[in-house]
């Protein structure tokens, strides 16, 4: 029997309101330094007199309406090209080798932050990009780079490209969890019985099931899709720009007053993201609706081999898509002198690494030491919910996992502006500690999600037969569960360390500026255009996640190497 500690007399009966006040505490006092200045009301700068005029002057700014028009859309059509790949793939390769094998190679993909994947996917895609070296002059005739606008185009189609390649491995990911949880092959076994295709097995039974384990998540893809400020600033068009783009520079503009419009267009900015979740919700029902005509209509589709075909394809390019923007953001790095056409660069150096080595050691410093810190403090909050879980049998309702999507669907930009003026407001921006916790707020839900499925599918026998010795439930968590659930733990370290590092806008909003790391100075030299040195930063972003991952993989392995359990 498991042995319940009773009243408050253990500290982690607390565990869950402090995770609540984490995520939730940050959020409000956010959003309300947000609302009161984008209504005129902030004494610090003279306004003392609420007024909707700052809500309309905005409105009236050049390219307004389309910066949001084009927030809307991307945010939308990105996770809609990402979904429907996803499932593609997952109804004609499930249970297929293929599918194993694009398994091996869509998870690492999902470490490699997006500001390092967009730079990749930019040098392959340009007019003077790898492709285009790699295709002239023998099949282009080119001898020239081609005046063509790729990147930062008006419509912001490298754009979203460029994030539905990013988004894809995340929800391949949530994917691969959520299917676990629905029993697919028997719902596929009793569909193909009945005479469905393969496919249409997939859509019928499936996928219906699966999307409810996925919305949030997806949700999540809509809101950081739509409010994306360093792919945007990297890949997206320039004027006018997505309007988080717009509302950072306004957020730095010299004019105190431009702190009022700054605001009023944070709160459009949240109410772009929540046309775009509503969008997405009456696509929901029209799908559901569609789907459940199709279901009655008594069509098997059998004869499904084209969309198969379809679907591998387009994943396979994905992945290809994915590895080439890797590999020529690694010759970058290295390269020497290279002349377009060439295929390759003349000669290979390490001379910028070595020049540039002091001005990297900082950046990386900083952020590793804000990954490690904002990872653990979530590390031991997840673990101290979920024990909490376990001895006093309270899980997390459907509402408080809601609670824990919300850091992640509330546009990042429409309330670290307002947490950035609290912290003005009491002297305590720019510093380590603010910008460590701000991470937090974005790491802790992946780590929890990520910990929450192994830790409950723990053997609880293990535990009685230490409590059963004598252990108390205190020394069984530390060198019983732990111990046992360590590669679960190291994996979901490596993950938040990974989206700790990824983080752009908490570290330049909450640090203003003063706290770089690797992220805020790759995409700072966005505009700068040196590719040598944007290779290097982006490796680095690149690989520090990655060494995270491999740890996390192989150090169970190494540490008991004869224990079958841990590997």
């Amino acid at each position: 029997m498991k042995t319940k500690t009773k009243g408050w007399g253990d500290p982690l009966v607390f565990a869950p309101v402090i995770m609540i006040v984490a995520l939730l505490g940050p959020l409000i006092a956010g959003l309300a330094g947000v609302l009161l200045p984008a209504f005129g009301f902030f004494p610090s700068l003279g306004g003392d007199q609420f007024t909707f005029s700052y809500l309309q002057d905005v409105t009236h700014k050049p390219g307004f309406w389309q910066s949001v028009r084009l927030s809307i859309w991307i945010g939308v059509a990105t996770t809609f090209l990402s979904l429907v790949i996803v499932v593609s793939s997952f109804a004609s390769q499930w249970g297929r080798n293929s599918f194993r094998r694009i398994t091996r190679f869509i998870s690492p993909l999902m470490s490699v932050p997006h500001a390092a994947a967009a730079f990749g996917f930019a040098f392959l895609i340009a007019p003077s990009g790898w492709l285009m070296r790699l295709l002239s002059p023998w099949a282009t005739g080119f001898s020239h780079p081609p005046d063509w606008l790729i990147i930062n185009d008006p419509a912001g189609n490298a754009l979203l490209i460029g994030l539905v390649l990013k988004e894809i491995p995340f929800l391949f990911l949530v994917g691969l969890s959520a299917s676990s949880q629905i029993n697919v092959d028997e719902r596929l076994k009793v569909a193909r019985s009945l005479g469905y295709g393969r496919v249409w097995s997939w859509f019928t039974v499936v996928f219906p099931a699966l999307y409810k384990q996925m919305r949030l998540p997806v949700y999540a893809v809509i809101a950081f899709s739509s409010s994306v400020v360093d792919v945007a600033l990297i890949l997206g068009p320039n004027f006018p720009p997505m309007l988080p783009v717009q509302l950072l520079h306004w957020m730095n503009d010299p004019a105190l007053e431009m702190r009022f419009v700054a605001a009023a267009g944070a709160v459009w900015q949240l109410g772009a993201t929540l046309v775009a979740l509503l969008i997405w919700r009456i696509g929901e029902a029209l799908i559901a609706y569609i789907g459940r005509r199709a279901a009655i209509n008594g069509q098997r589709h059998r004869n499904d081999r084209w969309f198969r075909v379809t679907a591998t394809t387009a994943m396979s390019a994905v992945v290809v898509i994915f590895v080439l923007s890797l590999i020529v953001l690694t010759i970058w790095s290295i390269a020497g002198f290279w002349r377009f056409p060439n295929a390759l660069p003349s000669s290979f150096t390490l001379s910028r690494w070595a020049n540039n080595a002091s001005a990297l050691w900082v950046p990386i410093v900083n952020a590793i030491s804000i990954a490690m810190t904002s990872t653990l403090i979530s590390l031991v909050l997840t673990i101290a919910c979920l024990e909490n879980e376990y001895r006093h049998n309270i899980q997390f309702t459907p509402n408080a996992m809601r609670i824990l999507y919300l850091p992640l669907i509330v546009p990042q930009i429409a309330f670290l502006f307002g947490v950035s003026v609290f912290l003005v407001r009491y002297g305590l921006d720019g510093s380590f500690w603010p910008v460590a916790l701000a991470h937090t707020i974005f790491v802790l839900p992946y780590v929890f999600l990520s910990m929450a499925a192994s830790f409950r599918s723990f053997d609880l026998r293990y535990l009685q037969v230490a409590t059963s010795l004598g252990a108390s439930q205190n020394k069984a968590l530390l060198f019983v569960r732990l111990p046992m659930l360590m590669k679960p733990i190291l994996l979901a370290s490596a993950l938040g360390v990974a989206i700790s590092i990824a983080q752009y806008l908490p570290t330049l909003l909450i640090g203003a500026g003063r706290v770089p790391t690797i992220t805020t100075e790759a995409v700072a030299l966005a505009a700068g255009g040196d590719r040598r040195l944007i290779g290097i930063y982006a490796m680095v972003q690149t690989l520090l996640p990655a060494i995270g991952f491999v740890g996390a993989t192989l150090l169970p392995r190494f540490l008991f190497p004869n224990r079958k359990f841990f590997r």
